[in-house]
């Protein structure tokens, strides 16, 4: 099957290692370095690394305890998020010199629409390439950017050529692009999905696609319909500058069944530290906090909490979070905890469910 025009131009741009970088930026001393943007320690976090920390294993959602223990030489840094919306907003007003198509995902990732741009440029990997180059001259900061017929391929094209790198996908490659590649490379297929499919014998773009629609359907709920659609170039979700988001949330997937509260809100400590960490880099705070419950035996529960200030950080909302968990009885064995926070502060962003992934 060929894919038929006429086709769009997609940029994704992706800042490279933004945090560390911006604190590398503010102190040269930090630059070359194996930085770490977080809390050092057992309960501390990590929100960032740079690629040199990167090396030795450290990564976002790492206790700071065991980021030290991958790498005994690394800085811990603060986060400072003023400073990263200052920076932002300064890049966000470059693309705006291109297009108005601008869908920004957080403070450090967008994509544009550059189908029809304010510059009359036909090449859209011209235009990611000058894109980069005004980043870097104007904030002294560098990016990567992916550039396909859509933003599925875009996002995933924006990885392969990290740090400092772009990959285009033209319009004749993007079959073959995604029949070669690996399904755990596919966004939004987290670790365990592509353990599930590795079990299954599905590899590379080209196994998955040797699966009806009704198979997938069968074996991955939904998601099968997006599975068989991608990876047949198939994806209509168009750049949206002022889309709407009202709720972020984190969830994980555990391998075993907890049946003990204990063990439960020791998990939900993870899960409570990368919701703030998404607040933050969203720049976002919210009213209502909701925990997530999924049984063994498949059935969901939520539960819900309504406050009267915006929370946005884990000591305001955990206590929360703790009262849910304790509210009531649970009723089975837990296979999936999640928390999200609504009533959010901001118009201009929209919902999404993150699963949680430790160790042209």
């Amino acid at each position: 099957m060929e894919l038929q025009p006429p086709f769009r131009k997609i940029i994704h741009v992706d800042m490279d290692a933004f945090y560390a970088s911006v604190a590398a930026l503010d102190n040269p001393e930090l630059r070359g370095k194996a930085i770490a943007v977080g809390g050092e320690g057992r309960r501390g976090v990590i929100s960032a690394a740079s690629y040199e920390a990167r090396k030795f294993g450290v990564k976002s959602a790492m206790s700071g305890t065991l980021a030290r223990q991958k790498c005994p030489h690394l800085i811990f840094v603060n986060s400072d998020f003023d400073r990263y919306k200052e920076i932002s907003k300064q890049i966000r007003e470059i693309f705006y010199e291109y297009t108005d198509l601008v869908e920004p995902l957080s403070l450090d990732e967008a994509y544009l629409d550059v189908t029809e741009n304010k510059k009359g440029n036909p090449s859209a990997n011209d235009i990611a390439r000058e894109i980069r180059l005004r980043i870097f001259d104007e904030t002294g900061l560098r990016a990567s950017a992916g550039i396909s017929i859509n933003k599925f391929i875009a996002k995933v094209a924006s990885d392969i050529n990290k740090p400092n790198g772009q990959k285009t996908v033209h319009p004749e490659e993007v079959i073959q692009f995604l029949e070669d590649l690996p399904v755990n490379k596919f966004y939004g297929v987290g670790k365990v999905t592509a353990a599930k499919m590795y079990n299954l014998g599905i590899f590379v773009g080209n196994d998955l696609k040797k699966k009806s629609l009704e198979e997938l359907v069968q074996l991955f709920g939904k998601s099968g319909v997006h599975y068989y659609n991608i990876v047949r170039g198939i994806h209509n979700s168009k750049v949206k500058p002022d889309r709407i988001r009202k709720s972020i949330a984190a969830e994980r997937t555990f391998d075993e069944n907890i049946s003990s509260e204990i063990f439960m809100l020791e998990r939900l400590e993870k899960i409570a530290d990368e919701l703030e960490r998404r607040m933050k880099k969203s720049d976002t705070k919210g009213k209502t906090i909701t925990l997530k419950i999924k049984y063994s035996d498949f059935t969901q529960q939520t539960r819900s909490k309504t406050t009267t200030n915006f929370m946005q950080t884990k000591r305001e909302f955990f206590p929360v979070v703790k009262k849910l968990l304790f509210q009531e009885k649970l009723q089975n064995s837990v296979r999936l905890l999640g928390l999200s926070f609504a009533n959010l502060n901001t118009e201009t962003k929209e919902p999404f469910w993150v699963q949680l992934q430790f160790d042209f």
